[in-house]
């Protein structure tokens, strides 16, 4: 009964995404479907609109729609440029000195602004002329560009992981926020080896002249307000000075003032970011509360026992299991948004690596890798296409070098996935696991 429900659930729900309903009522419908096998029509509405309402009432889930805003003021607000600076002062030497330093500066932006697209705009626009005149590949620069965009998802601040949280039944934001780091740089630095590897075999070089320390001080004193929103929101969660939800709001005010300061954000323009955040956070929100109808009905149904039951039947060896969750996961991925999909997954298969002792903070980072992959593969692949577009290339000619970012960052995958030290030895040094 449980396996065939959730058959169910997921041929309605893939019919009705390709017939173009949106993703948020594509769960609902799907999970009230299913559930009418066995509780009545006027029982399953009721429960399903409580459910909804539950689901949207959590305190820790207003984090999402501020933290939507100050990503919106940073976009806005001139930081990606000096960003860019920053890096560029850096890692300037290294050959491909701008592919490199549009890694480097999409983890950064995209850490702060907490959209891989929004980074693979602003970053992308800011090197490309640099590129142009050094006569790099645009298909390469579009496929590094994307490549690398999503690894600032998983460096906190990062929604994704809020949602895992919220998903998950309310593990640490702040142990989330500090497991992180590492898989996020992992990605990033997979991502620079390629550029490098590709720079030196198109014979791109670094900045001529020796490393300069006067340019690297002024560019660190441009970025250092930017990089502070860093510090002092996930320093103050993670030392406890505030929640995530008053970070994020202490994130607003710090991204508001600095793009007023910066001369980026006027009264039109700022009433303009929230009218667009405004919109982006209801649906996220929305989304959220009509999963927790899903999440219902997946309990109601003992739907994660039977698939626990299932894998478990094919084999007890976790090493084995986890490939198989990876490899569902990546297609899901390339299918899905990252929201939707981690509400989808966690609570089926959660459970399932609870039971071989796997710590549920591991598990979210795993889940958010492989579903950041998505972002960068079609059909859906909303960084890639940005980037492309940003890049002035096209997909047919940036494909052949993003395999080889896929290579690179696969192998990143497998390191977080097979070593959990990689998620847990921060928050364990924080003393958050």
């Amino acid at each position: 009964m449980a396996m065939q429900s959730l058959v169910m659930i997921i041929v309605i729900l893939a019919v009705l995404l390709v017939v173009g309903v949106p993703i948020s009522y594509s769960i609902g419908i799907a999970s009230l479907i299913t559930i009418l096998q066995t509780v009545p029509l006027d029982i399953s509405v009721v429960t399903g609109a409580q459910r909804i309402f539950v689901g949207m009432s959590k305190f820790s889930l207003t984090a999402i729609p501020f933290f939507i805003l100050a990503g919106n003021l940073m976009n806005q607000g001139g930081i990606a440029k000096r960003l860019v600076n920053f890096v560029m002062a850096i890692l300037g030497k290294l050959p491909g000195a701008l592919l490199v330093t549009n890694v480097g500066a999409n983890a950064l932006f995209g850490a702060i602004s907490g959209s891989a697209s929004a980074a693979a705009a602003a970053v992308g626009s800011m090197v490309r002329e640099g590129e142009e005149e050094q006569g790099y590949d645009q298909a390469l620069c579009a496929a590094t560009n994307g490549a690398s965009a999503p690894s600032g998802l998983l460096i906190p601040p990062s929604n994704a992981l809020i949602t895992y949280s919220l998903a998950a039944g309310g593990t640490s934001v702040a142990a989330l926020f500090m497991a992180g780091y590492l898989p996020g740089i992992i990605w990033a630095l997979c991502c620079m080896v390629v550029a490098i590897i590709l720079a030196k075999k198109k014979g791109y070089k670094g900045t001529p002249g020796k490393f300069d320390w006067a340019v690297l001080g002024k560019a660190t004193l441009q970025a250092i307000p930017s990089l502070s929103l860093i510090v002092v929101v996930i320093g103050g969660i993670i030392a406890g000075v505030f929640s995530a939800t008053e970070g994020s709001a202490i994130a607003v005010v710090y991204a508001l003032i600095l793009g007023i300061c910066y001369r980026n954000i006027t009264l039109k323009s700022f009433w303009n970011i929230v009218i667009e955040s405004a919109k982006m956070s209801g649906m996220v929100v929305f989304l959220i509360g009509v999963s927790n109808i899903l999440g219902w009905v997946m309990a109601f149904l003992q739907i994660p026992q039977a698939v626990s039951a299932a894998l478990l039947s094919i084999t007890d060896n976790p090493v084995i299991i986890l490939l198989i969750m990876n490899v569902i996961l990546l297609i899901a991925g390339t299918f899905m948004d990252v929201t939707p999909a981690i509400l989808i997954f966690t609570p089926l298969f959660l459970p399932i690596v609870e039971t071989f002792g796997m710590d549920p903070i591991h598990f979210g980072l795993i889940l958010v890798y492989n579903l950041c992959i998505g972002n960068i593969t079609p059909p859906v692949g909303n960084t890639l296409f940005v980037a492309i577009k940003v890049g002035r290339s096209t997909l047919a000619k940036t494909m052949p070098y993003m395999l080889w970012y896929y290579v690179a960052i696969l192998v990143g995958l497998l390191l977080v996935t097979y070593i959990p030290a990689i998620s847990m030895i921060l928050p364990q040094m924080a003393g958050l696991a």
